[in-house]
């Protein structure tokens, strides 16, 4: 199957960076991950260099996948209802996550596979990840009083490191998609405080 492509509007315009990410999960969808970055401009339709050009790196190009997932969860999470009670909101925002992941679990296996892995510019997952949890967190409401004595800043650090680490097992298959979401959601709760 032929994809469309949008046109170009030059070497540093978005829908090029665009065709290049997508290019990359349309090559990881067929179970490409290990796609070289020739593979990867004939299949956005660039030249060779564009995706150097671009983003340096394979890494890069992995990092603006997974930015590209945290921001769909985030719009997402944002598109719920909202909830009166910050614990409600995290859970609500892990299942969220959860889900996404296990639409595309081989996609997604690949592309948390390199996210530890540097390239010529650090990424932004840390950051990103972050503001979903701090999103998700609001002002703390409902949280115990033991869940209150952290900043709330440092909670939704805390909780984007601890859902990368159930990610990890998960990506590394240690972790079946079937255990996903209930460990992800553990973990979340034990950070709060909250009754398993």
């Amino acid at each position: 199957m032929t994809s469309i492509k949008p046109p170009s509007t030059g070497s540093r315009g978005e829908p090029v960076r665009n065709r290049v990410i997508d290019a990359a999960e349309h090559l990881l969808r067929d179970g490409k991950a290990e796609f070289s970055m020739r593979d990867l401009a004939t299949e956005a339709g660039v030249s060779f260099a564009t995706p150097f050009n671009q983003f340096g790196s394979k890494a890069a190009i992995m990092h603006a996948l997974s930015a590209r997932r945290i921001a769909t969860a985030t719009q997402r999470f944002a598109d719920k209802p909202r909830l009166d009670n910050a614990g409600q909101r995290v859970l609500l925002a892990v299942a969220t996550m959860v889900e996404l992941m296990l639409e595309e679990p081989r996609v997604n296996r690949a592309v948390m596979g390199w996210l530890g892995t540097s390239g010529p510019t650090h990424g932004e997952v840390l950051a990103q990840s972050t503001a979903l949890w701090t999103l998700a967190l609001g002002t703390g409401e409902g949280l115990s009083e033991n869940g209150q004595d952290q900043a709330l800043p440092a909670l939704a650090r805390h909780l984007a490191f601890a859902f990368r680490g159930v990610l990890s097992f998960w990506t590394a298959g240690e972790l079946p998609d079937e255990e996903l979401a209930a460990n992800a959601r553990n973990v979340a709760s034990a950070l709060l405080k909250l009754p398993s």
